[in-house]
């Protein structure tokens, strides 16, 4: 899947299904056969209890964001604001760069251009 940290996303699956939020980071896990999980911002909540320390004086229950899947969010396009997949294709000088599958519009670059996929 061709999505990063800091794009805006929608959780399309579970129980925060239709919330949309920023990837704040990416955690690629080679062990769970490349499962790859992402944090979302606001995004699968728990509660963490902390005991009191000098990081924290005050303990208690802190509010923490815990990772979900990657196949279970979907990249929100920026031009038509719908939740779509993520393609990727050569310019014509040769960068690379992700797209939209909905409306073809430019998402980001991937890699600057090289002369070996440019067309002639």
């Amino acid at each position: 899947m061709w999505i990063r940290a800091n794009d805006i996303v929608m959780v399309i699956r579970g129980e925060d299904r239709g919330t949309r939020g920023k990837i704040l980071r990416m955690i690629h896990d080679n062990s769970r056969n490349g499962a790859d999980r992402v944090v979302v911002e606001g995004v699968n909540r728990v509660y963490r209890h902390v005991r009191r320390s000098q990081r924290n004086p005050q303990g208690g229950r802190l509010s923490v964001e815990m990772p979900i899947s990657q196949s279970n969010v979907a990249l929100l396009c920026q031009a038509c604001g719908k939740p779509t997949r993520v393609g990727a294709r050569f310019l014509d000088d040769g960068a690379k760069e992700r797209y939209c599958k909905k409306c073809g519009a430019s998402v980001g670059a991937i890699s600057p251009a090289k002369v070996a996929h440019a067309k002639k």
